[in-house]
């Protein structure tokens, strides 16, 4: 199972490549002294997952989502200041949103975990992770790793199910309560994430670009307007339930080596084990231009890097951030 990637436009270019004024006399003495210039001001600190001003950093939650038609509209999604998309069985996709910046009021429809999550996780240290069952031969894994289990046999009073909607996508989690129930959760640490107000240069612009996985297809549209690249899956517009759109100022299509794992759904669909730690290449979108970038994550405790290609460091734009785990470079339409 692989993921393919479709660039519009121009991606053929992409591929190509402290004094003080006054006299010298003491102010007291000096009868035309001058004052001295002002300090500037300190800016107040970023948040390491969204680069936009915060008071202090908060526990990290993390929660599996359903991105099939079935679940949609999801909950919460907009609220999210990482979204990973993961390719599961059947060629399908699944969400891991992570919270830390601001948490909605409700977040859903919260589904199982995957054997990639576990390997994804460990950069944020010992995150409070929800989620509602796992493959019977993956619980032993889930209990060895560092995370707090906020899942729904865990924590039954953080979920209710939605009326209007058919189990399994009606359950939804409060994130207040997940996370009260994981007091000792990790906070927001640097993830290797670095952002600027301004792109910088070297950008392709870009107007479009499309995702490939076998069962699945996203398309990323700069909207100058929203600033923001809106999102749409498999022909339809994602919408939020909350209204509006979902998008983000920043989305990394991240490419990654995909394999077979050792677990399998009841159907004998075997589950895909996308590999985040190493090297590779990839792609970031923001500002309406593309660049292409190096990643890299030395070790699974350790967050994730981006380059370009004299080796500095990829600012993303401030906000919510996607990173797409596709498997497949991207091919000219």
């Amino acid at each position: 199972m692989r993921a393919g990637i479709v660039f519009t436009l121009a991606m053929a270019v992409l591929l190509a490549g402290t004094a003080c004024s006054g006299d010298d006399r003491p102010a007291a003495q000096s009868q035309e002294a001058t004052p001295s210039e002002s300090p500037s001001p300190t800016p107040p600190p970023e948040h390491p997952f969204t680069g936009l001003p915060i008071a202090a950093r908060r526990p990290v939650l993390a929660v599996k989502i359903e991105n099939t038609r079935a679940g949609k509209p999801q909950m919460g999604l907009r609220s999210a200041d990482i979204v990973f998309v993961e390719q599961v069985e059947g060629g399908l996709t699944r969400l891991m949103a992570i919270y830390s910046s601001k948490l909605p009021a409700k977040v859903g429809p919260v589904r199982s975990a995957r054997i990639s999550d576990l390997h994804i996780l460990p950069m944020f240290g010992r995150p409070a992770l929800a989620y509602s069952g796992v493959q019977t031969k993956m619980i032993p894994f889930v209990q060895k790793a560092p995370l707090y289990d906020v899942s729904d046999s865990r924590v039954p009073g953080a979920y209710v199910r939605a009326q209007g909607r058919v189990a399994p996508y009606n359950l939804v989690g409060s994130p207040r309560k997940l996370l009260a129930a994981a007091p000792r959760a990790s906070k927001a640490g640097d993830i290797g994430f670095v952002f600027s107000d301004e792109p910088p240069a070297g950008g392709t612009p870009q107007k479009r670009v499309t995702v490939r996985y076998p069962a699945a297809r996203f398309t990323f549209t700069w909207s100058a307007a929203q600033k923001r690249w809106l999102v749409t899956q498999d022909g339809e517009k994602d919408m939020a339930a909350e209204g509006g759109q979902q998008g983000a100022p920043t989305i990394v299509i991240q490419w990654v080596k995909t394999e077979r794992s050792q677990f399998h759904d009841f159907t004998g669909s075997y589950t895909p084990l996308v590999h985040t730690v190493g090297k590779g290449t990839g792609v970031v979108l923001r500002d309406g231009q593309a660049y292409r970038v190096r990643w890299s994550r030395p070790s699974e405790k350790e967050g994730t890097t981006y380059t370009l290609a004299d080796g500095t460091p990829m600012p993303f734009a401030r906000g919510q951030v996607w990173v797409v785990l596709a498997s497949r470079k991207p091919v000219a339409p």
